[in-house]
């Protein structure tokens, strides 16, 4: 079954048809846990992290809680081959850290994900509520984007956002990428 707006994108050659997008995510996904954690990419989380954690206070307060979701950030960003600078910014603009958001469209969690994805994925239990599992959602779906659009973020940003061809919504992912997260390397 598709979706009306995917059939119609499909019809007009916008977008691959649902499998094709499935099959897309998935090897995006498989792709992304071939990674393996070397010395030197221990380090670097750790370097991010201890960056990151004074940053995220002013949005989470709870310093378990910012530390376990700066964790699940950096390694989900990790696995799809994302900045996990971009990713807080996603997050930031996209519901302010809050795990229990949900948009008027419907859209859920931390990158307000949109519930036809549990569908379009095969896998109906899935809890988009829950902050690890909402953070694989959005940086798979936003890693595939990304190698739709060969890697112009811009127009990635704008497709998650289901804004395609409009820059608000990345010109607000990047400012607070700027303003918030941005790490000089």
């Amino acid at each position: 079954m598709f979706l009306p707006w995917a059939s119609l994108a499909a019809a007009q050659g916008n977008i691959p048809d649902r499998d094709a997008i499935s099959s897309a995510l998935r090897d995006t996904l498989d792709s992304a846990l071939d990674r393996s954690l070397t010395p030197q990419r221990i380090w670097a989380s750790r370097q991010w992290l201890t960056a990151m954690e004074p940053r995220l206070a002013r949005f989470v307060p709870d310093v378990s809680r910012r530390h376990r979701l700066l964790e699940s950030v950096y390694r989900e960003a990790q696995l799809a081959g994302l900045a996990p600078e971009i990713v807080l910014a996603v997050i930031q603009v996209e519901s302010a850290f809050t795990v229990d958001a949900v948009s008027s469209a419907g859209a859920r969690g931390l990158m307000q994900i949109m519930p036809f994805w549990v569908r379009e994925l095969g896998r109906p239990d899935d809890d988009l509520f829950d902050p690890p599992l909402n953070l694989r959602y959005g940086c798979t779906i936003l890693a595939h984007y990304l190698a739709i659009e060969g890697g112009d973020l811009t127009r990635a940003l704008a497709r998650y956002h289901g804004s395609r061809d409009q820059t608000g919504y990345p010109e607000r992912v990047m400012r607070a990428w700027t303003r918030h997260w941005w790490i000089q390397r």
